[in-house]
């Protein structure tokens, strides 16, 4: 199918440089952000059921901006005021450089991810394994806290938000090509404010392993997700456009010869039956030319002969 619109489950960059932007040039296709889910902070009493007490950590890891909005939000709400020694363990640099929306960045002991992957992250909390750590996360956990447990790195998750459906209005319609899913909570707010997914003709792109088989268990058939040679799901779509662009043009190059071979066989089949025409025509003729003598001997004699006739009778 032609992809001419795609909804990406995600709020809309605030960067015109995104990468999406840069596909709807390319591609001349219509991206459209919403989100299928949306985050909602635990409260204070809530978090205290979980018996994680903050202040016996001296490092936090944290995987995302939203974790570094409800860890410190959750600090306020627990009046627990963040000391100065705490360290950071980002997993990228652009996570590091958030948190000077709550601290002062420059005092403070932050370190990061040089690549944005939380394996490149590990060798620098191996070096400093004396530390206690605590890891905000979703309800939801991702991929990157299965890092940590293979590298056998000590320690502790605390759920301090969650992901909950964002409700689609009733009867409301669904007119994209493409569907973009980067969590399971996205792939479940799908199937459940769209019961008819499965009758959908949609091409779906998902990343991520647990949203791969949170849509595998729903029966959703995956056609776009990262590879190493697309590592971004930008850059997948990128290669799925490239190629269904190149499928199209290939049948549109093959109808353009059909139908140039129809017109071929159409004007050689004109062609012959002018042709045809024209010795038909040309018979007639030679058969009306020949015809002519003999008439005009015919006429002659009838004449003639009449002539004759009178003749005879005065």
């Amino acid at each position: 199918m032609s992809i001419k619109k795609i909804l990406v489950s995600q709020p809309r960059p605030t960067s015109e440089k995104s990468p999406y932007f840069d596909l709807e040039k390319k591609y001349g296709v219509e991206v459209v952000f919403r989100p299928f889910i949306k985050v909602e902070g635990l409260t204070s009493r809530e978090f205290r059921q979980s018996k994680i007490n903050v202040p016996d950590y001296s490092a936090i890891i944290l995987t995302a901006r939203t974790a570094i909005d409800h860890f410190f939000r959750l600090c306020k709400e627990l009046r627990y005021n963040v000391p100065d020694t705490l360290k950071y363990f980002c997993v990228s640099e652009t996570i590091a450089h958030y948190l000077q929306k709550y601290v002062i960045y420059r005092k403070r002991k932050i370190f990061y991810s040089e690549t944005g992957l939380m394996e490149d992250l590990i060798p620098i909390i191996a070096k400093h394994h004396k530390e206690t750590y605590l890891m905000p996360v979703s309800d939801v956990h991702n991929d990157k806290a299965v890092v940590l447990d293979n590298n056998k790195v000590k320690y502790v998750k605390a759920v301090m938000y969650r992901t909950v459906s964002n409700d689609f209005k009733p009867g409301e319609t669904l007119d994209y090509d493409m569907l973009v899913f980067f969590t399971p909570a996205g792939i479940k707010s799908y199937t459940t404010n769209f019961p008819d997914y499965m009758e959908r003709n949609v091409v779906i792109a998902a990343m991520g392993q647990t949203t791969l088989e949170a849509a595998e268990k729903a029966g959703i058939k995956v056609d776009v997700t990262i590879t190493p040679e697309a590592p971004s799901m930008a850059s997948a779509i990128g290669q799925y456009l490239k190629k269904e662009r190149a499928e199209e043009e290939k049948m549109e190059r093959k109808a353009a010869r059909e139908a140039a071979k129809v017109e071929k066989e159409r004007q050689a089949a004109a062609a012959k039956r002018s042709e045809a025409a024209k010795k038909a025509a040309a018979t007639r003729k030679a058969k009306q030319e020949a015809a002519k003598p003999k008439a005009t001997a015919k006429k002659a004699a009838a004449t003639s002969k009449a002539k004759a006739d009178k003749k005879a009778k005065k």
